[in-house]
């Protein structure tokens, strides 16, 4: 194992795309939880405690490079143990600077509040009576077929949607939303050479969309989300700026779509692949909460998150320098044998199911991570109430035992290509 992972780059090597697994255990094993990574210099984060000490610490670990990690490399040298000064002065060059997912407190926390009125109780629950009609409407587009490919016919248009409905985006735009993200490639494409800040934003269509929408809904409220959004105040009574809202309503939007059909994805894969598994959620339907949890763990969406160091530290006993990029490695840290007991099998009486850190932790943790729990959880339960039976396509995906699947060549986000399905319907 040693010699064949010694010279793996893992933002470029594809070996790693399929299966990183034995790579995590690899620098686990030989490397240790926190590991300086030659190529790139860039500290790699695979152990349970020591990521949620940088998760929680956001005086020392800077997210303004969270959606880029070491690309294209910092706007400045940083000098001296203390790299925070130089953040700050060229924050506006950074990838993705006008989004809250790169600020730090105590501007973070101040926008951060003005979105938490999105995921309220009322909210939540009448989008939730959204998704159980949707999930019916879309099973509807393929189930007497019998067959479908599920990322494409199901987890993609139904993601999709769900967010529609919670940000309140007007029914005859959605058609425009979906197929635009059937357009998109993911980012952190493993060949990409990444340059400019314009490279990793992909969002300008939806930014542009929801500038209008703010604009419109100042000019003439409406009982709607988008008008609860435009309205919305700092303590001493401000108005933050349309771009600002028009930002974050767009990553809220494209992020929660994009990871939560990854998720519902993988759970579907799981439950073709273990035959048992599938067998005991349709007798048990209470252990689907618990079984979300574990597809969250065991494949998160989100590879790898990225801080900056703020200042010199020491990390797991390694030092980490001022400007250095720690990059956390979510489906390592997520087996981590020293938290999870037999980390890498799905284990639906799991008493620390919520200890993963799929959603991150700190002052940066999902604020949509409800609603993709209740996403997964209502999908799994109308395709196992209108099913008796989901197997894998062998012509597709190949025999059990030798399958054949196809995952995006990137090292930011870890999803299927493709899920092709037979289902019998109930």
């Amino acid at each position: 194992m040693t010699d064949h992972y010694a010279g793996v780059d893992w933002f470029t090597d594809g070996s790693v795309v399929e299966d990183p697994y034995p790579y995590y255990r690899y620098l686990r094993e030989e490397r240790g939880p926190v590991w300086i990574e030659p190529v790139h210099g860039v500290a790699v984060v695979t152990g349970h405690d020591e990521a949620l000490a940088v998760y929680r610490d956001h005086e020392t670990y800077s997210s303004c490079n969270a959606p880029s990690g070491p690309f294209p490399g910092l706007p400045f040298a940083p000098e001296g143990d203390d790299a925070s000064a130089q953040i700050e002065q060229h924050r506006a060059q950074m990838m993705m600077y006008g989004y809250m997912a790169t600020w730090d407190p105590p501007q973070h926390s101040d926008y951060r509040s003005l979105l938490t009125g999105l995921f309220t109780p009322k909210r939540m629950k009448e989008n939730e009576e959204f998704m159980w009609r949707l999930a019916d409407q879309q099973l509807d587009e393929f189930l007497d077929r019998g067959t479908c490919e599920f990322i494409r016919e199901f987890a993609e248009p139904f993601t999709a949607l769900v967010i529609a409905d919670l940000l309140g985006v007007p029914e005859g735009d959605r058609e425009r939303f979906r197929a635009w993200f059937q357009r998109q490639k993911s980012p952190g494409q493993i060949d990409e050479n990444m340059t400019s800040p314009e490279d990793t934003n992909s969002l300008s269509f939806f930014e542009g969309t929801f500038s209008s929408y703010i604009e419109d809904r100042r000019l003439e409220p409406r009982a709607d989300v988008l008008t609860h959004l435009a309205q919305v105040t700092f303590p001493d009574g401000s108005t933050p700026p349309v771009s600002v809202l028009a930002n974050e309503a767009a990553f809220l939007f494209a992020a929660g779509q994009e990871t939560t059909a990854r998720s519902l994805a993988f759970a579907l894969q799981f439950l073709v692949d273990d035959r048992e598994l599938q067998a005991s959620l349709r007798a048990d339907r209470s252990a689907i909460p618990t079984f979300v949890e574990e597809i969250f763990r065991l494949e998160a969406p989100v590879k790898s998150h990225f801080r900056l160091a703020r200042r010199t530290t020491a990390l797991g006993g390694v030092e980490i320098k001022a400007g250095t990029t720690v990059m956390l490695l979510i489906g390592g840290i997520n087996r981590d044998p020293r938290r999870f007991d037999d980390a890498d099998a799905v284990d639906l009486e799991r008493a620390s199911i919520y200890e993963h850190v799929a959603f991150a932790r700190g002052v940066h943790t999902c604020l949509g991570q409800q609603l993709a729990r209740a996403e997964m959880r209502i999908a799994l339960e109308r395709i196992l109430d209108r099913t008796t039976d989901i197997r894998i396509s062998t012509a597709d995906h190949g025999p059990d035992g030798a399958r054949r699947y196809d995952y995006d060549q990137t090292f930011f986000f870890r999803g299927l290509r493709a899920l092709r399905l037979e289902l019998t319907p109930a």
